[in-house]
């Protein structure tokens, strides 16, 4: 999402839905805001798709089924050794190319959207908090999570 005028920057949103048979769904998920300053990233890097990861798994305690779309940064090599490293506790699987309608998180993005559809935010800082807002009532809102893994047509089974 961007903001125009007064110094631009964006805001960027990694996030998972976790699913786990007989218990609540959760929402993890991690922004990055670019103000536009020299030296800062743009987009989100390996390590914070790791750092992702690995907060999902200590908050859950339990293994994971990690499932991929097929965005550049998800295909790095870094993020397959991880994997590798950690198979015990970490199985990543990808998604077809071009298959949203499989990705439960597409239906996450989809609801923050049309939740904020009718908020402007007057700078970069607003935007950030309309975003945690929406987000976090989206956590608190375990159907709606549960919904966007029902329109996938996927179903759980225990590991």
């Amino acid at each position: 999402m961007r903001v125009r005028g007064a110094g631009g920057g964006r805001v960027s949103i990694a996030g998972v839905a976790c699913y786990r048979p007989g218990d609540r769904p959760h929402l993890y998920y991690q922004l990055l805001i670019y103000r536009r300053r020299k030296g800062e990233p743009k987009g989100f890097t390996w390590a914070d798709y790791r750092d992702l990861i690995i907060a999902a798994h200590r908050q859950l305690a339990a293994p994971l089924v990690w499932v991929w779309d097929n965005l550049n940064i998800h295909l790095a090599p870094e993020l397959a050794d991880f994997a590798a490293e950690n198979e015990e506790w970490l199985r990543v699987y990808r998604l077809p190319a071009y298959a949203p309608d499989l990705n439960p998180a597409e239906g996450i993005w989809s609801l923050l959207k049309r939740s904020m559809v009718n908020f402007a935010a007057a700078d970069l800082n607003g935007l950030v908090r309309i975003v945690k807002r929406k987000l976090k009532k989206i956590q608190y809102r375990p159907h709606l999570i549960d919904g966007c893994l029902a329109a996938t047509g996927l179903q759980l089974e225990p590991w």
